[in-house]
């Protein structure tokens, strides 16, 4: 009889344990709606000292929207390919480890961005974790960013835009000690293994915020991006 109750007790531990990671997980949505996103220009840049450029966001789009309330962000025409980088923060979340960024976007004229980035930034336990992605417009192909060795790394992976259209997109990250790891990339429902690992840098700060990049062509050319349905589970 003791025997019985002693396997119950280890399978309800056992249950008990194979649970938390899903009760423990949290799911910020409909972050494009929030108050306090942040920006600059002249930090999206190379080196984080790039070129100026006029900007705009507007909250509330009722249309082009599939919520009822999309984010418009505009890059204004300046120098050749000007940047801008817009973040909101969300707090600190020290013990999340796994991440899924997962959103809507659309681009009325995909010609004029040279890239639409697409990040996760985490500082925890001394360490800045940046998962970083771009779709490369002009190369239809997704890179992965090399914070420790300063530089975008090529996946292989197709990117495809079209103009004026709702595109849905996942990405799947996590950081294993002091590496960041790119799981994969989804894009309209078709999914990419990235498996690709990087460093982290020093940090002394503790955050955890999503962020969004739209980068100029050499023509300098005005475009717009629209952003909906924006979560970030982890």
């Amino acid at each position: 009889m003791h025997f019985v109750r002693g396997k119950k007790n280890l399978f309800l531990f056992l249950l008990a344990l194979a649970l938390t990671p899903a009760a423990m997980a949290q799911t910020k949505t409909e972050i494009q709606r929030m108050p306090g996103w942040q920006h600059c220009t002249s930090c999206a840049g190379s080196g984080g000292s790039g070129p100026t450029s006029s900007i705009g966001t507007t909250q509330g789009v009722r249309s082009p929207s599939l919520s009822g309330s999309s984010m418009q962000f505009s890059l204004g025409p300046s120098s050749p390919f000007a940047d801008a980088l817009w973040w909101k923060q969300l707090g600190a979340a020290p013990s999340a480890t796994r991440f899924t960024y997962d959103l809507d976007f659309y681009i009325q004229t995909p010609q004029f961005s040279q890239a639409l980035e697409f990040d996760v930034n985490q500082s925890v336990n001394g360490k800045k974790f940046i998962f970083g992605t771009e779709c490369s417009i002009s190369r239809h192909e997704w890179d992965v960013y090399d914070d420790s060795g300063h530089h975008w790394v090529h996946s292989g992976i197709g990117c495809h835009v079209s103009a004026s259209t709702w595109h849905h997109l996942t990405w799947e990250f996590e950081r294993v000690g002091s590496q960041v790891h790119y799981i994969s990339v989804t894009l309209d429902g078709a999914q990419h293994f990235v498996n690709r690992s990087f460093t982290a840098r020093p940090s002394g700060v503790r955050e955890l915020n999503v962020a969004f990049q739209m980068d100029g062509d050499r023509n300098h050319n005005a475009y717009k991006a629209w952003l909906d349905n924006v979560s970030l589970r982890y």
